[in-house]
């Protein structure tokens, strides 16, 4: 047997499918032990003062750990679990075990950066050896045909120059066996919640899907969706509902903690198109993933500016602080159906549909005129799918400081509420009290007479809100405040 001492540093690819430190470590006969540290400060609050991870998060972060751990004891290891800063407890680590390797996947935003770098900078001192491997896309960082500073701006000329000219690695196979761990170390126990300074919450049982953090659970979730339900053959055509369990496949929260490998998604889709039917929508899933890619090397490019007010174009634009307002749209009383249903399901369920998202925050930034970021805090502590670089990325686009800054975009809500619901089904099962206007009216309740507020039960101002703002005159306002 090898004398290294490897320790395999988990962060956000909670699996052993296709996990290249895993994969490498296995190979070298030495002695491997798996490591995961719930940082506190991820449970921190950002800094508009949400919780940094909020309930859903944590939970769902709780359960994939948990399950992590189990898989790794099926193949005869463990996962040994500490909570603290990991560039605090893994040099410690080191010492008292005596390690001799460090591997890990990279990653790309300030936070997880500014760790990699500390404790490179301690264990060499210590004569460890870090290797770091890319892990996280589709498309490897290697095999980009461009260097990530001439990434274009537009997304469109990205995926062209991808789809020509780069090809998807193939999935490392998945250990069969790993060595236990030596009988001396304490593996450790994996924190409650209420150690980590979470509150507990119910999800609602409306929710559209009870998500279960880990990588059997994201595995399940695939086979289900792909092969079992069948529902891959039509995902174009039904992946903007918002209302469905199979609309869309709903598969961002185990890629997001790295339970899913994007790349064995793709290989199933592969194996779908051999098997079943090729078509639009078996592309758009990968097409989808290659926007996933995207704005993962876009943060590699631009740096700390998607966090910047002024986003990746440096574009300043005199956004409001108007916590009034923030806090109807939080909670969902705007007085505009499409964006309250959406904002209550997150709310309570920590899940929104990516049709959903792209129209609360238009209206958050185009129709309030409130600072973009804090919308993208709020979503990082709430979404159970939270990806730093997708959720950062999308705000700065729908924002119009980002990628593809077109003069003026926004989302027209009452036409998108009426296009994609066009029943009202998804509004009166979040919105109970709207559930007896009939689908003409649910789309625009300010529209409603007094004769019909009174014949459909609703008191406008009371049951449910009037619009926070005129619709077309705060597009235009904003408009002229941003030009």
């Amino acid at each position: 047997m090898s004398q290294q001492k490897i320790l395999i540093w988990y962060r956000n690819d909670l699996r052993v499918h296709d996990h290249e430190p895993l994969f490498r470590a296995s190979k070298t006969q030495g002695q491997i032990i798996p490591f995961y540290c719930f940082d506190t400060r991820e449970f921190g609050h950002t800094g508009f003062g949400f919780p940094k991870t909020g309930s859903f998060r944590a939970q769902f972060l709780q359960e994939s750990v948990a399950n992590l751990r189990e898989t790794l004891k099926n193949l005869g290891s463990n996962l040994m679990i500490r909570v603290g800063q990991p560039e605090i407890i893994i040099p410690e680590l080191v010492t008292a075990l005596n390690l001799t390797n460090l591997v890990y996947h990279a990653e790309v935003t300030a936070e997880e950066i500014r760790v990699e770098k500390a404790l490179s900078k301690q264990l060499q001192s210590l004569g460890v050896t870090l290797t770091s491997y890319w892990g996280s896309t589709l498309h490897h960082l290697d095999d980009l045909p461009i260097k990530v500073d001439d990434l274009p701006d537009v997304f469109t000329q990205y995926r062209k120059r991808i789809e020509k000219t780069s090809e998807i690695r193939s999935c490392f196979p998945t250990p069969e066996k790993l060595p236990p761990l030596p009988s001396e170390i304490a593996t450790g126990d994996l924190p409650n919640l209420e150690t980590l300074g979470v509150k507990l919450v119910s999800p609602d049982e409306r929710g559209v899907l009870k998500f279960v953090g880990g990588e059997r659970a994201g595995l399940d979730r695939l086979k289900d969706y792909i092969w079992q339900e069948d529902c891959l053959k039509v995902y174009k055509k039904t992946r903007n509902g918002m209302l469905g369990t199979n609309d869309s496949s709903k598969f961002s929260p185990w890629l997001a903690r790295g339970c899913l490998s994007p790349r064995y998604v793709y290989e199933e889709v592969q194996s779908y198109e051999e098997n079943r039917v090729k078509n639009d929508s078996t592309y758009w899933l990968i097409f989808e993933l290659m926007w996933r890619d995207y704005f993962r090397f876009v943060c590699l490019k631009y740096g700390n500016a998607v966090f910047y007010q002024t986003g990746l174009q440096g574009v300043k634009i005199p956004w409001k602080e108007d916590w009034q307002q923030f806090t109807l749209w939080q909670e969902g009383k705007t007085g505009y159906p499409l964006v309250d249903a959406n904002m209550r399901e997150i709310a309570t369920t920590g899940f929104m549909s990516n049709r959903g998202r792209q129209n609360v925050a238009s209206f958050l930034t185009k129709n309030l005129g409130i600072d973009w970021r804090m919308g993208a805090e709020w979503f990082e502590s709430l979404l159970i799918d939270y990806d730093v670089s997708s959720n950062w990325g999308n705000w700065n686009y729908t924002a119009g400081v980002g990628n593809d800054a077109r003069e003026f975009r926004y989302f027209n809500i009452p036409k998108q509420s009426k296009m994609y619901d066009p029943k009202g089904n998804y509004l009166r099962h979040w919105l109970p009290e709207l559930r007896n206007l009939p689908g003409d009216l649910i789309h625009e309740p300010w529209k409603l007479s007094s004769d019909e507020q009174k014949e459909y039960g609703v008191t406008l101002g009371v049951d449910y809100p009037r619009p926070v703002v005129d619709f077309m005159k705060s597009i235009q306002a904003n408009q002229k405040l941003m030009k």
